[in-house]
């Protein structure tokens, strides 16, 4: 007697379900682009560069350089220095700092030729169904996917303090990413928690809006790269390119690794990859914000928040307790409190996956997912790019360079060609 057989698609059918892309970022535009090159059929959701858009503020310059700020495609003609010959533009090297809306409009002409199909809706949930996935859309409409490939960028990991949870509701702290524009802080005090390249250059802009910033940093120094010597890396005498060599995140031979390695980082013990991606790249700020940082606002080096409170009375504002490495206290007082705390990878964050996909998936103590070297989960047919993938593969997958390493990885594994 013949059994019976399962109700969900077979792999004939499951095959010409599409492949759904959630983010239309640089990850996810490198990534559908590198799928349609595989002839998947692939459905994009989400406003092309949103992040970009609503999340960075006005004046932000990019950290990387432009050699390494370039999308991922399968074919030639569209990296960022196609992109300013296409506008009439000049090259430029390593001391050109690249503005945020420059590169907003980079995104907008890759998108609009590599991925020309981008779905401006987006997706409201996404759960296991009939041996695939059941996407919901804002739109209304349900679909069903034979895979899904989570770029949704930075934001939902954004990390504010705890202690700093009643002061966010009040309207009195934010995180970095929730302004993209930060003149309406002008004439205010604003405490920005923080020593990276984010902190550091929202306070810069918050001061040359007319803000009174005043930078609170657990490091003892603020750090700065130091600027190009050149133009052009291959320019640099050699025996400086053999005692530093050059890499998409910059000279030294642990940029060079984690940029050259991302497949090898992989294989690290998972505590030596967290220590690798807490230090390489640690805090610090690009070589241009040092003229707009020193000596513009105060900066209070070696302090830690201990609290955080809303002041009563008819100023009102926000009273900070500090403590030094000593653990003598001091207290500081403002208006606002801004965090450029950095991102921490939680699956648990992921709104968009249903509940029960979110726990499926075997994760890191933290949240941080499980990533097959094809960065496939341990669900079947889920994936994560961008930064949720930087736990896996390093530091690069913080930058836009590591497109280059995903979108090839991520459609390869999702034709077929890795589980």
């Amino acid at each position: 007697m013949a059994q019976d057989r399962p109700t969900h698609p077979g792999t004939a059918a499951r095959r010409r379900l599409p492949v759904v892309v959630v983010g239309a970022g640089p990850f996810g535009l490198a990534t559908a682009a590198w799928l349609d090159a595989t002839g998947a059929s692939t459905r994009v959701f989400g406003e092309p560069m949103e992040t970009w858009r609503t999340h960075m503020p006005d004046g932000m310059f990019l950290k990387s350089v432009p050699a390494a700020s370039s999308i991922s495609a399968p074919e030639a003609g569209h990296r960022f220095a196609d992109f300013r010959t296409a506008r009439g533009r000049g090259p430029v090297g390593d001391t050109y700092a690249i503005p945020v809306d420059e590169f907003i409009a980079y995104g907008h002409w890759f998108q609009e030729r590599l991925v020309p199909g981008v779905e401006r809706t987006a997706v409201r949930e996404v759960r296991t169904a009939d041996g695939g996935f059941g996407v919901l859309l804002d739109s209304g409409e349900e679909i069903t996917a034979r895979a899904v490939v989570v770029a949704t960028g930075l934001v939902p990991y954004a990390h504010r303090p705890a202690g700093l949870d009643p002061l966010v509701a009040a309207g009195l702290a934010s995180h970095s990413c929730d302004h993209p524009d930060l003149a309406g802080f002008a004439g205010r005090r604003v405490a920005v928690v923080g020593a990276g390249q984010s902190a550091l250059e929202s306070a810069a802009l918050l001061h040359e809006a007319g803000a009174r910033p005043v930078v609170i940093a657990r490091t003892g120094a603020l750090l700065f790269g130091d600027p190009p010597p050149t133009d052009r890396p291959a320019a640099r005498p050699w025996p400086e390119r053999l005692r530093k060599p050059g890499s998409a995140l910059g000279p030294g031979w642990s940029l060079f690794a984690v940029s050259r390695g991302p497949a090898a980082y992989r294989h690290l013990p998972a505590p030596v990859r967290t220590h690798v991606l807490r230090t390489v790249l640690g805090p610090s700020g690009a070589w241009w914000l040092r003229s707009r940082v020193n000596g513009h606002f105060p900066v209070l080096c070696g302090r830690r928040l201990v609290s955080a409170r809303r002041q009563d009375g008819a100023d009102g504002g926000v009273r900070l307790e500090l403590a030094d490495p000593a653990g003598r206290q001091d207290v500081l007082h403002t208006d606002h409190v801004l965090a450029a705390t950095g991102y921490r990878v939680d699956v648990g964050r992921i709104t968009v996956l249903d509940p029960s996909l979110r726990t499926s998936v075997r994760t890191l103590p933290g949240g941080v997912p499980v990533l097959s070297a094809g960065f496939e989960s341990s669900v079947p047919g889920l994936y994560f790019t961008g930064l949720a993938a930087a736990p896996t593969f390093g530091p690069v997958l913080r930058f836009v360079h590591g497109t280059a390493f995903a979108a090839h990885r991520v459609a390869t594994s999702v034709a077929g060609g890795e589980r």
